[in-house]
């Protein structure tokens, strides 16, 4: 099988200052969402472990595996799911986006949070090839780390095979950070695709209206892909309201 479809999520991480949008009233939906989209990859942002723990039990087709953010290993993390009936998982790391990307808990120049970057190697079964999956989710308030970790992914992934980077850029098309990757090796998928963008030309929400013209959220390839169709995701709970403050893009991928 030659085609691969992919998915970056921020499923909003869990608290209950979010009232009736709190986690446990949208994690059915959360995963209702991937699997009625059927994604063989998948990228999620925000969530914490006991998250986690609920999307493993919603969604056991996927290995979902990740590390959080701070130092001991807690906080936010940036997993990676992939279909167990696809994928043999042959290593992983995380690095942080910062000066020290070793440094577990590390805060990379004006950031106010540590930023991680889960990285995987994987088998494709079906496809009878590895690649590279990276998740991440970039700096929401450093406008310099941003840039800095954009140049520090740009150079990461720079000739590791065939590579699909997922995350939350907190950037749109056209600032520094995004050009930073696809003046590189990468592509946008959404510029890519053969066919025009599918959903609303947004992925942020208020969990019950749309923020209009704000795609901040991004799966970049490199050349390894073709790009058939990529777009955003839309679909609400049974509450008639969005199951994250984001929309999950969506790329379908095709090997060249």
């Amino acid at each position: 099988m030659n085609t691969l479809c992919v998915m970056s999520y921020n499923v909003r991480y869990d608290t209950s200052t979010d009232d009736e949008d709190a986690w446990p009233e949208r994690r059915d939906a959360v995963a209702d969402v991937v699997r009625s989209r059927r994604p063989d990859l998948v990228g999620f942002q925000e969530p914490l472990p006991n998250q986690i723990e609920d999307l493993r039990n919603r969604l056991p087709e996927y290995e979902i595996r990740g590390r959080g953010r701070r130092a001991d290993g807690g906080g936010e993390h940036t997993p990676i799911g992939f279909r167990r009936d696809r994928f043999s998982l042959l290593d992983r790391e995380t690095f942080w986006l910062s000066e020290t990307p070793a440094e577990p808990g590390s805060v990379g120049w004006d950031a106010e949070l540590p930023r991680i970057t889960t990285r995987f190697w994987l088998r494709d079964e079906q496809a009878g090839t590895t690649l590279t999956h990276c998740n991440t989710h970039l700096d929401h308030e450093g406008e310099q780390a941003r840039r800095e970790a954009a140049a520090l992914l740009a150079r990461e992934l720079d000739s590791d095979g065939p590579t699909i980077l997922t995350g939350d850029f907190n950037c749109e098309a056209d600032t520094p950070p995004y050009r930073r990757l696809v003046d590189g090796s990468l592509r946008d998928a959404r510029a890519a695709s053969t066919t025009p963008p599918f959903g609303p030309a947004t992925s942020r929400t208020d969990f019950e209206s749309l923020y209009s013209q704000w795609i901040i959220d991004h799966v970049f390839v490199d050349s390894a892909f073709s790009v058939r169709q990529c777009g955003t995701c839309s679909e609400i709970d049974r509450r008639h309201r969005y199951p994250s403050d984001h929309l999950p893009v969506l790329a379908e991928l095709r090997y060249r």
